[in-house]
């Protein structure tokens, strides 16, 4: 993939393009922003740029993705742009230690030696204290990119000594075209898929291939029933245990209460995210205030914060839904 290829984050390639053509790239950048939004495939077409055997960065400030050297970065293989990761639940210092060592030695093919270090919260306190002491001195052919969603879990010092370039979520319409035209989603799907991913591709498509449908329909269909705090713990069994179903179905509930609100107070359903749920959401309009229905979405915004921070799943998702209970939620269950 290369620059031109990467959708929805004009902004942050224009940055890069205009360091390259300007001969002032950086020696360490950020590319923060949510999860599946093109950051790594940027950082991979930001080293064959540099790197490009034709065209060259002073040509054109954009790969040829044709050359040895694109297809090897294409294909993982080249020996001057090394991809970090964490190893378990962490990025350890034997990893910065061996970028250390790398960084003694001139590239062995390239222009540049990029380093990309995936998900760089996750650097342990020895790795993040490693990495400090090679961005305090840097090297003209050595480039780092820390790749985060989580860049306020980065030290400050960290922070401080790095470039750091803001990755935009995709628009809707962006998002809804390329499910449409490059994944055959049908429209509704891709609209429910846009609103609900939060503007993250890859979200989409993970939920498009691990039958979030199915989930989405059932966990709408319990909320819609809830009537006591006893109706809360179907709902808690359907999202399970792990964390990212977890975050998934937070996800799901915060577009049918948002649903609600936006059909209440306008009785347009283009408006909906759920619109094949709209049945089920017009019968719930009504019955909870504009402030319960704010409230709601405030105590699961929450609850995912806390999620993102390790809280224990099982007791947050139960403190969750008897705050949503308190909020009203029971107001959405249809009246005997």
């Amino acid at each position: 993939m290369l620059f031109k290829d990467i959708k929805g984050q004009e902004k942050a390639i224009a940055f890069l393009r205009s360091a390259i053509g300007q001969d002032r790239v950086a020696h360490a950048y950020i590319f923060h922003g949510l999860d599946g939004i093109g950051k790594k495939a940027t950082a991979l077409a930001f080293a064959k740029t540099l790197n490009c055997l034709e065209a060259g960065p002073e040509a054109c400030m954009e790969a040829c993705g044709e050359c040895l050297s694109c297809r090897k970065i294409e294909r993982g293989s080249h020996p001057d742009v090394i991809t970090i990761q964490p190893d378990g639940a962490f990025i350890r210092i034997k990893e910065i230690r061996g970028l250390q060592e790398q960084m003694m030695f001139r590239p062995a093919e390239g222009r540049k030696r990029v380093f990309i270090i995936l998900e760089a919260e996750r650097m342990n306190s020895a790795a993040a204290n490693a990495l400090l002491k090679t961005l305090e001195e840097p090297t003209g052919s050595n480039i780092l990119v820390l790749v985060t969603a989580r860049p306020h879990q980065l030290p400050l010092t960290v922070l401080s000594r790095c470039q750091r370039i803001k990755f935009q979520p995709l628009r809707s319409e962006l998002m809804i075209n390329i499910l449409q035209e490059c994944f055959s989603v049908d429209a509704q799907m891709s609209s429910t898929l846009a609103a609900i991913s939060g503007g993250s591709l890859g979200k989409a498509l993970e939920m498009k291939d691990n039958d979030f449908a199915a989930r989405r329909e059932e966990l709408i269909d319990k909320l819609a029933l809830i009537s006591t705090p006893l109706d809360f713990f179907p709902v808690l069994a359907g999202m399970g245990n792990d964390r990212d179903l977890i975050l998934e179905g937070l996800e799901t509930m915060k577009t049918y209460f948002r649903d609600i609100l936006v059909f209440s107070e306008t009785g347009d359903d283009r408006q909906v995210f759920n619109r094949d749920r709209i049945e089920v959401i017009g019968k719930a309009a009504g019955r909870m205030s504009k402030q319960e229905l704010l409230n709601s979405m405030k105590v699961i915004n929450a609850a995912v914060r806390a999620l993102e921070q390790n809280a224990n799943r099982q007791l947050l998702l139960e403190m969750m839904m008897f705050r949503l209970f308190r909020t009203g939620l029971k107001a959405t269950a249809a009246r005997a």
